[in-house]
């Protein structure tokens, strides 16, 4: 399967997929590299949340169509959130543990790609408080390049740049 926001909105268009299987799809290889890369995510949203998400889009297909509206411009996207970002319920580490906080509401950013129709899958490592070049300095370990383990993964984003690289995420 194929997560880049284009090949997703012609899927979705030709109703050949569904939020459903991109969402188990995106939970399996969340899973698998995770085997081989533990610090990409500081937290993830469990698979019966994202199935939930997954669910609600497709009622809200169905609404859309009978109303004769399209899909929002996002909709059933699979997107990763830099973790110095605010999720309500999820912890706010910015790459350092004693920092951590549960945010009581979800950053302006975050809730837009939502409101798109976006499907959140978890928040992700970063180089600590976003302040490094190189993305190797966190409590939650550093991401791993995905085209060469010898090299960084790079940037403040590491996390967020890994999760798009290794196709886990669309955006």
């Amino acid at each position: 399967m194929d997560l880049t926001i284009t090949s997703l909105q012609q899927a979705y268009a030709a109703n050949t997929l569904s939020p459903v299987d991109v969402v188990t799809e995106v939970a399996r290889r969340v899973a698998a590299h995770a085997l081989q890369d533990t610090a990409v995510w500081i937290d993830t949203v469990p698979p019966a949340a994202l199935l939930a998400r997954a669910a609600e889009l497709v009622r809200q297909r169905a609404q859309l169509e009978a109303a004769g509206r399209p899909l929002p411009a996002l909709w059933g996207v699979p997107f990763s959130a830099k973790n110095n970002m605010d999720v309500r319920g999820m912890r706010t580490t910015a790459g350092c543990r004693d920092f951590g906080y549960v945010a009581e509401r979800t950053a302006v950013a975050v809730q837009r790609c939502l409101d798109a129709g976006g499907v959140l899958v978890g928040t992700t490592n970063l180089d600590q408080f976003a302040t490094g070049l190189v993305g190797q300095r966190s409590d939650f370990g550093n991401p791993r390049c995905t085209l060469d383990a010898d090299y960084v993964a790079g940037g403040s984003s590491s996390g967020s740049a890994v999760s798009v690289a290794a196709e886990l995420v669309a955006l």
